[in-house]
């Protein structure tokens, strides 16, 4: 995934913007104007980075002139003590940046890192890991993005990439079939559709529709094992619901091809790093 320049830009400016109104009133009362300093960014734990680029361009928005060594990437495991960036330029402008740099650096990495742990727990299977819409508002592209940088995969971005029928859709309209088939009629031939299926009848229904990506909503493993033998590869099978990193290892064996989790970007806990002066 790739995150556009001026996205970023609006981002942070929006941030920064949150965070000072007109002036910093510690810094710029403390701080000669022309005082410079340096830092560095450390891990405090174990874990998988992400937004690195970004954190750092939070300072070189409020000072261009600002000097920057990368010491790692986004995707890069780093451990605790580990010095990711080294950085420095006007002291005043360093302060200011300090927070939001560090608000979108720690969430972003710790995204990055429940993904990684989620990734690895499913090695040697068919399953990929998808995050799911469920985002902060305004902050979809980068948490989108910090899922890739811990190994795993996007399901779609928005309410246009593809037509999901779930629960709420099907009940509204009046079963799967008819839902589907009211979609093709008006759906152009690039348009894929998903099907949410509570139960094995729902599954068998949705099969019988010929859709693309069947999600197994909520089902127990043993529901999952049958659902996949039923699909027989005939559309992609999605787990969702209820995963956690006790029990995906188990959904994945069941044989689906997708698990999605919107624990990856919904209540995920920030990575600790800190942002530390240079004596």
């Amino acid at each position: 995934m790739i995150l556009l320049p001026f996205y970023v830009d609006d981002l942070i400016k929006t941030a920064l913007s949150e965070d000072i109104n007109y002036i910093d009133s510690t810094a710029d009362l403390l701080i000669a104007e022309d005082d410079t300093s340096s830092a560095y960014f450390m891990a405090k734990a174990d874990g998988v980075l992400a937004g690195l680029e970004i954190a750092l361009r939070v300072f070189t928005i409020l000072d261009p002139e600002m000097k920057i060594e990368c010491l790692k990437k986004d995707g890069d495991r780093v451990s605790k003590g580990d010095i990711i960036a080294n950085f420095g330029g006007h002291t005043r402008l360093m302060l200011k940046a300090e927070r939001t740099s560090l608000n979108i650096l720690q969430h972003m990495s710790g995204i990055a890192t429940y993904t990684r742990k989620c990734v690895d727990a499913v090695k040697g299977t068919n399953a990929s890991i998808t995050d799911t819409r469920k985002t902060l508002p305004g902050l979809r592209a980068l948490q989108k993005y910090a899922v890739t940088a811990g190994g795993g995969r996007n399901h779609r971005y928005n309410l246009t990439d593809a037509a999901m029928l779930k629960d709420n859709h099907i009940d509204a309209y009046g079963g799967i079939t008819a839902a589907v088939n009211a979609l093709r009629k008006k759906a152009g031939h690039m348009l894929q559709i998903e099907v949410e299926t509570r139960d094995l009848d729902e599954v068998r229904e949705a099969l019988n529709c010929g859709v693309n990506v069947i999600m197994l909503d909520n089902m127990s493993t043993a529901e999952m094992t049958e659902a996949c033998k039923l699909i027989n590869g005939r559309a992609k099978t999605e787990a969702s619901g209820n995963v956690t990193l006790d029990n995906i290892r188990a959904v994945a064996e069941t044989g689906v091809d997708i698990i999605s989790l919107g624990a990856l970007t919904h209540s995920v806990t920030a990575f600790d790093i800190s942002m530390k002066w240079r004596k």
